[in-house]
């Protein structure tokens, strides 16, 4: 057998990913591994990868550490591949003749393909201690053998965990479970854990209570609306909009909509249907800000900030919004909704979105003053339908009625878009879904 010296680069991990950074790597220099081991821990954005060895090999250099940014394609490690191609024919022949004999004098035994839970024996010298996390976020590979295997998320915070920032890996959850789950049932122990983000001491009498630490999602969150805040320059314009047309409308088809689709419909793919319409009308709004140049996008795809269940926000992207009909809206909405609340959402179901909607309503209140998802120009707010009463203009006279109304709110990046562009696009909007 002959090994040869090959660089491990960074594969691309979704469309627009042009970098990542890494977490944690599962293999140590001079740690041998098989083909589809997992040798590193990646994290884009909101979602992080474990990244698999394309063949069986040994690591003979890391590159990069934890917590470096790495562009895709970049080397970040040299392996020693094995099991290379043998130079002589007659030698592989040789090899695969022996092995035939081997086989043929022992018997089949079939490989599990998931490690089996051990019988619970007599306690070992070492004692077991069930860990405590306040970091929950979990890849989809750790989820999903949780999900084969029936842990629950509280079982999982039980796991001792050793990837980088308290990450709990493939390994640690298979280790578990060959253990036999001895904490299925546990009391977690409390641990203090340090937390990657560190805030300044302002010398601030910052009182006393329970302590949560920020888990990694929510850490990212953070620098991600304060590089915003710090980047553009916010401005929040405001518009009502009377609802009576459209829920109307609704109400009177979404039963016959869900029977001929098989679709709820909601309100969010209306609302992306008059955004669409909206930003046809006024593409400038469209765009993100190069240095001293204005990109006008070509695409319309359409974020919508969805809440997770740890509390975390994300933005699913509905890709070529507004060349799809209400059916396709609504189907894909309610998919990405579902990811989300599953942690089933790829990277690329989470990136390239141009404009950004954020229904505060659905949270019960009653206006929002979002901030810009960099590197877009605006994003929009939608908050509670409510009934009030309303003075309405007729030809005889005014009248008071109660009309469902609704109230929108667009922050906008005042470097690319004014006054004047953000308030009409505002109003072209509320014109829309008025007169749905």
């Amino acid at each position: 057998m002959s090994n040869t010296t090959t660089e491990f680069k960074l594969p691309k991990m979704g469309e627009s990913i042009s970098e990542g950074t890494i977490l944690n790597w599962v293999v140590n220099v001079g740690d041998s591994f098989q083909e589809g081991d997992i040798l590193v821990e990646v994290g884009t954005d909101k979602v992080d990868n474990e990244v698999p060895a394309p063949s069986a090999g040994t690591l003979k250099e890391i590159k990069f550490e934890a917590n470096d940014v790495v562009k895709v394609g970049e080397v970040i490690a040299i392996i020693e591949a094995s099991n290379a191609a043998e130079p002589s024919s007659e030698k592989t022949k040789t090899t695969a003749d022996n092995s035939k004999k081997e086989s043929a004098q022992q018997s089949p035994t079939p490989q599990p393909s998931k490690p089996q839970p051990k019988k619970p024996s007599a306690p070992s010298n070492k004692a077991w201690k069930p860990s405590s996390r306040d970091n929950h976020f979990y890849s989809p590979l750790v989820e999903k053998i949780a999900k084969d295997y029936h842990i629950s998320y509280e079982e999982l915070a039980r796991i001792p965990a050793t990837g980088a920032q308290d990450r709990l890996k493939k390994s640690d959850v298979f280790r578990y479970i060959e253990e036999g789950r001895p904490a299925q049932f546990a009391q977690p122990e409390q641990v203090n854990t340090p937390s990657g983000f560190q805030v300044p001491d302002l010398k601030f009498d910052k009182g006393k209570g329970e302590i949560v630490e920020m888990d990694r999602m929510r850490q990212m969150i953070a620098d991600h609306m304060v590089f915003s805040k710090h980047t553009s320059p916010h401005v929040t314009a405001y518009v009502e909009a009377d609802m009576t047309n459209l829920v109307n409308w609704r109400n009177e088809n979404k039963s016959q909509f869900k029977e001929e689709t098989g679709e709820k419909l909601t309100f969010t793919p209306l609302f992306i249907q008059a955004v669409t319409k909206a930003i046809r009308d006024f593409p400038m709004i469209n765009s993100s800000l190069d240095g001293k140049q204005i990109i006008v996008k070509e695409d319309i795809n359409i974020g919508m900030a969805t809440a997770l269940p740890s509390g975390n926000l994300i933005v699913p992207v509905v890709r070529n919004a507004d060349q799809k009909d209400l059916k396709e809206l609504a189907g894909e909405v309610n998919a990405l909704v579902a990811k989300a609340r599953d942690n089933q959402l790829s990277s690329d179901e989470t990136k390239g979105s141009t404009f950004t909607i954020s229904n505060v309503g659905t949270f019960g209140s009653l206006m929002g003053t979002p901030i810009i998802n960099q590197p877009e120009a605006a994003i929009l707010a939608t908050g509670i339908i409510k009934k009030r009463a309303e003075v309405i203009e007729y030809e005889d006279g005014d009248k008071i009625e109660i009309r469902p109304m609704m109230y929108l709110s667009l922050s906008f990046d005042h470097r690319i878009v004014d006054g004047y562009l953000a308030g009409s696009f505002l109003r072209r909007i509320a014109d829309y879904l008025e007169n749905y």
